[in-house]
């Protein structure tokens, strides 16, 4: 089975490529592009992507993609969510630590989960901290490269 983002992409050229009406539609072309998924976890993937639905002018409804400017409103508010908790990052090989204010862990995890940074393969969150594992062969400094690629504002 393909990776959830290498999906999760084939997922938005699917809907920028084709007229696409329904779950079940999509579900076929996924299955021709090689990935067997299940209605559910195809629902977890447009809900992530924020996909929705617009009329098509005549008598029913396509799936659309949200617009760059949406995209980016999205992706500043949880930018604002991470540099709002946060209070440091170390990190020690494949291991991300941040440390964030008294229950704000969860807040910062969601925001950096929802950056869907490629780097990172999983978060788990505490309460004042959290922890993200990330990709074989992604160092602690490339990882913080694109962190602040993202978060200009991150302070070192």
């Amino acid at each position: 089975m393909k990776e959830r983002l290498t999906r999760l992409k084939t997922i938005r050229k699917l809907i920028k490529n084709y007229r696409i009406e329904s779950q079940e539609t999509l579900l076929a072309y996924l299955q021709k592009e090689g990935y067997e998924v299940t209605q559910a976890t195809l629902s977890r993937d447009l809900k992530l992507l924020k996909v929705g639905k617009v009329s098509d002018g005549n008598s029913g409804y396509i799936y659309t993609l949200p617009g760059e400017d949406e995209r980016a409103e999205s992706e500043q508010i949880y930018v604002q969510d991470f540099l709002r908790g946060y209070v440091s990052i170390d990190y020690s090989g494949n291991i991300i630590v941040i440390k964030t204010f008294p229950g704000h862990a969860n807040t910062v995890c969601n925001a950096l989960d929802n950056m869907n940074m490629d780097e990172i393969l999983g978060t788990v969150a505490g309460d004042n901290c959290l922890f993200a594992c990330l990709r074989e062969g992604i160092t602690g400094e490339k990882f913080m490269e694109e962190l602040k690629r993202r978060i200009p504002e991150l302070e070192d």
